[in-house]
């Protein structure tokens, strides 16, 4: 079997329709497919765990994204129970402590995604940002 045709096995399509295709591979979204779903699904929720001072940096945020840090968030759960019919994606730096965030809210039953390269790619692709 060729790797694309095994990597192409590895995709799952995540409220597809034919205009707005969202790839999700593992429980992840790429930040091109992230911003394109915000633009396009009022169901979805940005949840951004880094630290306060990591959300106010020159990195900036992703406008309207909530802040829980990654080391609180079983502690603040009961803060995204608004959002539990939601789609939630989880971004950090890189994408190592969302894809944590992403794991434990699926564990306890919200539908997320983790943001795969974090605020680093968003930025690298130059997607719009919130700096403070």
């Amino acid at each position: 079997m060729s790797t694309i045709t095994t990597l192409l096995g590895l995709i799952v399509f995540l409220g597809s329709t034919p205009q707005s295709p969202q790839l999700m591979v593992r429980n992840a979204i790429t930040v091109a497919g992230a911003y394109n779903l915000v633009l396009q699904d009022t169901n979805v929720v940005i949840l951004d765990v880094r630290t306060p001072a990591e959300f106010r940096s020159e990195t900036g945020h992703v406008k309207g994204a909530i802040l829980i840090p990654v080391q609180e968030l079983e502690e603040r759960l009961g803060e995204l129970e608004p959002f539990r019919s939601k789609t939630i994606l989880a971004i950090c730096r890189s994408g190592n402590r969302s894809g944590r965030a992403a794991k434990l809210l699926n564990e306890r039953g919200f539908k997320a995604l983790n943001v795969e390269g974090g605020m680093l790619k968003w930025n690298k692709e130059n997607l719009p940002v919130v700096r403070e």
